[in-house]
């Protein structure tokens, strides 16, 4: 897994809505790629409410949410629609998984990610990371809260 202090790897993903985002586009903030293994499995779909149940203290804090997965982008447009999500969902659907590799994150022999949350800084630099144990745990939103906080305290 990609380690705080390491540049961010570049990348150009397609959100739900056909939009391509990439790292330059994430610029300026504090980002949050939330890495997960696919739409719609129960624990995914746990997960993702998780994080949007307090997206607005994640925005009061200054963190953008995104989340990334090998789904599509038409796969993501529904599952967020089903679920009611309001951040953007990246596809890293070809070639599959690649960028999630560039984060040490993909898991060859099963072609999905692992859970995990890598923060990137406004200078595009990794400032925490952390990967799940077993795919069926879910990071708590209140690891990216310790975070940012460890963050800010820093700065």
């Amino acid at each position: 897994m990609i380690a705080p202090g390491s540049p961010a790897p570049d990348f150009s993903l397609t959100d739900q809505d056909g939009k391509t985002v990439s790292l330059a586009d994430l610029s300026g903030g504090i980002a949050v790629l939330v890495f997960y293994p696919l739409d719609w499995s129960p624990v995914c779909t746990d997960q993702l409410n998780v994080y949007q149940e307090v997206l607005g203290d994640l925005d009061a804090a200054g963190a953008k949410l995104y989340g990334v997965s090998v789904d599509s982008a038409f796969s993501h447009k529904a599952f967020q629609d089903h679920l009611g999500l309001t951040f953007p969902l990246l596809a890293d659907f070809h070639p599959k998984g690649a960028v999630a590799g560039e984060y040490g994150v993909f898991i060859d022999e099963r072609g999905h990610n692992q859970r995990a949350l890598v923060m990137i800084g406004r200078d595009g630099t990794v400032l925490w990371s952390y990967a799940a144990p077993t795919p069926l745990e879910i990071p708590g939103a209140n690891l990216i809260f310790d975070a940012l906080e460890a963050h800010a305290a820093a700065a």
